[in-house]
């Protein structure tokens, strides 16, 4: 199979996507799972990422973590970086390991986080719609803590990853919107008490849906997330400098131009909304690559 760069160079939104890709975006837990040593959530069906554990023992030697940020842009999809390539220059310049995936069917935020932190297909976690329940199947989450592994949540209030992962023995931020998420993960990320910090934005699937995926209010947003992603990376490359560290860039899934509307939208089987990346930044003391 080609590389993650070899393979978006010829891949044209209206075309078939099978080919390029090496997993979905359920892949993010088994892989977090393995580069920590830590068990995976017992429905997790998804492999650890190849090329991701690769490129782990090229630059820390496999060491396992010992931090991780994962951060979470709502609807950062392929269809940006084909028109933005400079913008997706900028997040692989601090996670230097892109990889091309799909979403999970139907692409809407609740279906497609609860696959990212369970490792598992909708049929198996149970939310398979636009609805936002409480997970009650095992996850990411669940695995760390049962591993003694400290993990934070910090998300915009009322989002669904603030709310379908309750009930667990996570800290929870929920955070007036998204420059307050990434104003409490970095005081996270600087005071060092977790093994995990998941952080959640959502101001570009916010645009797009009142606006469109390409209007400037929208690309403006999609500009502020990539500053996030660089934003995390120097705060890790600070506070974070003696641990073997990651930071984690995991949209959930993309977005077109609705017809009928006029407006943004996702949810359907088209490679607008199913073609995201994923990138991967893994540092340690001897190693600074974030």
């Amino acid at each position: 199979m080609a590389s993650s760069e070899e393979a978006v160079g010829s891949l044209g939104l209206g075309r078939s996507l099978i080919m390029a890709y090496e997993g979905s975006i359920a892949s993010v837990t088994p892989t977090a799972c393995a580069l920590f040593g830590v068990a995976a959530p017992a429905q997790a069906s998804e492999v650890p990422l190849k090329s991701a554990m690769q490129h782990a023992a090229t630059q820390v030697g496999g060491s396992p973590l010992e931090r991780c940020l994962i951060y979470c842009p709502d609807a950062l999809g392929n269809h940006l970086w084909s028109r933005f390539p400079e913008h997706r220059e900028r997040i692989s310049a601090c996670c230097p390991h892109r990889v091309e995936l799909t979403a999970v069917l139907p692409p809407k935020t609740p279906v497609c986080f609860a696959s990212v932190f369970t490792g598992a297909p909708p049929e198996v976690h149970g939310i398979r719609r636009y609805e936002r329940p409480v997970l009650s199947c095992d996850t990411l989450f669940d695995a760390f803590v049962r591993a003694g592994r400290r993990v934070a949540i910090v998300a915009v209030q009322n989002s669904s990853i603030d709310l379908i992962f309750r009930d667990r023995q996570l800290d929870y931020f929920s955070e007036p919107y998204d420059e307050d998420v990434s104003s409490r993960a970095l005081e996270l990320v600087a005071a060092d008490a977790h093994d995990l910090i998941v952080a959640y934005h959502q101001e570009y699937d916010d645009q797009l849906h009142a606006t469109e995926p390409f209007s400037p209010t929208a690309v403006q947003a999609m500009q502020n997330h990539v500053a996030s992603v660089e934003r995390f990376a120097e705060a890790i490359r600070s506070c974070w400098s003696e641990r073997v560290s990651a930071l984690v860039v995991a949209p959930d899934h993309g977005a077109h131009l609705a017809a009928d509307t006029g407006r943004g939208d996702h949810g359907l089987d088209i490679p607008e909304d199913m073609s995201v990346s994923h990138w991967y930044g893994l540092a340690s003391p001897t190693a600074r690559r974030i």
